[in-house]
């Protein structure tokens, strides 16, 4: 028969209890050790990041826009009268001259016109040499009268003094002689009078000529007008270059002033850059440009900044300096890089994607063992297209994922495989 002893349950309870203490502390401890393990980085495929390192030495400021190749001088022409189209000889994309006719207009009662102002010019021409004969035998009349006046008056003089002569002699009669002195007296006055007329005739004749002058100037200069509005008819391109519009259609009638072309020289051509608001605030005059037009770089320096802002970009344009590649072109899409500064020892780095410029931004750093990458915060400064300051949070080596890492922005850490 088996004798309990005393104190053998006390035991195993205590036992028991000792084991569960221990159970759970193993527990706890476990837990803690797990919770305190840091996560594992999240794997990232090392093809599809883009690298950057941190850099000193010089570095160029410059921003960057599209824009397209314009002419430097346009020539709009305007039609000169009202008309219609009834001929267009030359298409856009024509060598022209400035005497080239590009189109051809008809206006009948413009043509009436000035055919009518020539006629009445003609008549005023045959009047004014009408008027010259008609004035110079009147001046001949009063060249004839004036000397048979002077002639009466000398005869007449020579028998007064004859008369006055023989009457102191007791030869003749007293009255005789007052008779023949008032006859010359009365000769004298008319011939005296007559030079007068004669001697202002002239004046006369001047004045009357100038005065049918006047008027044959006056329609002249109506038939120059006229003739002028109808040559204008024929629609010539005004200057040297290439014909780029020619937005009427045969049939079209036209006001005066309408625009009927546009001519450009092709090889005096200046580029207009869209560039983003923030980013023109720093662009001036004079500041060295390069323009790309896909088969070539043009240099060049920005001639004008539009002081407006049109859809969040400023335009800008620059004189070309250098020579045209070829295949140049108005109206040409180009790429446009305007130099800001030139920075001498600054830190700096390549543009990340998402990095503005004066501002802060998280950016994976790569660790020395090259396969994992931790976030660090960056302040960047001043910044240009390809590449920006560094401020703070890098030193000189280090090496950051420049591409877009916002979807592992919920991760401190990522692995790159």
């Amino acid at each position: 028969m088996d004798i309990q002893r005393k104190g053998a349950a006390k035991s195993r309870l205590i036992r028991r209890i000792t084991y569960s203490s221990l159970t759970l502390i193993a527990t706890l401890i476990a837990g803690i050790g797990v919770w305190r393990l840091k996560p594992a980085p999240v794997s990232v495929e090392r093809g599809t990041l883009w690298f950057g390192t941190v850099k000193r030495g010089p570095m160029i400021r410059n921003v960057r826009g599209l824009g397209t190749l314009v002419p430097e001088d346009i020539l709009l022409i305007p039609a000169g009268t009202d008309g219609r189209v009834d001929k267009i000889i030359l298409r856009p994309g024509a060598q022209v001259r400035s005497d080239t006719v590009l189109l051809e207009l008809s206006n009948p009662q413009l043509e009436n016109d000035a055919l009518d102002a020539l006629y009445q010019l003609k008549a005023a021409e045959a009047g004014l040499i009408q008027l010259r004969v008609t004035l110079e035998s009147t001046k001949l009349q009063q060249q004839a009268s004036t000397a048979q006046v002077q002639s009466d008056f000398v005869q007449a003089r020579i028998q007064a003094e004859r008369d006055e002569q023989l009457s102191k002699e007791g030869l003749g009669a007293e009255i005789v002689a007052k008779l023949s002195r008032a006859k010359s007296d009365e000769l004298s006055n008319r011939t005296r009078i007559e030079e007068k007329r004669l001697s202002i005739s002239d004046d006369s004749i001047k004045a009357q000529m100038d005065a049918q002058q006047v008027q044959i100037d006056k329609l002249k200069a109506l038939y120059g007008l006229r003739k002028t509005q109808v040559d204008q008819l024929k629609v010539r391109a005004g200057a040297d270059g290439i014909l780029q519009q020619l937005p009427v259609e045969v049939g079209q009638r036209v006001p005066a002033g309408t625009v009927l072309a546009k001519v450009a020289e092709p090889r005096k051509l200046k580029a207009e850059l869209k560039i983003a608001e923030t980013q023109a605030k720093d662009i001036v005059l004079g500041q060295v440009a390069e323009i790309d037009t896909r088969n070539g770089f043009i240099p060049g320096r920005v001639s004008r900044i539009d002081p407006a802002s049109v859809n969040g970009t400023v335009t800008v344009d620059v004189r070309l300096t250098g020579e045209l590649p070829q295949g140049a072109r108005p109206d040409l899409s180009v790429d446009g890089t305007v130099e800001l500064e030139r920075l001498n020892d600054v830190l700096y780095m390549e543009r990340p994607v998402f990095g503005q410029p004066n501002s802060p931004v998280q950016l994976f750093k790569v660790d020395p063992n090259g396969k994992d990458a931790a976030k660090v915060q960056v302040k960047l400064g001043r910044g240009s297209v390809t590449a920006i300051e560094v401020l703070d949070g890098l030193k000189i080596g280090d090496q950051v994922v420049l591409s877009d890492m916002s979807a592992w922005d919920a991760h401190d850490r990522i692995r790159m495989n």
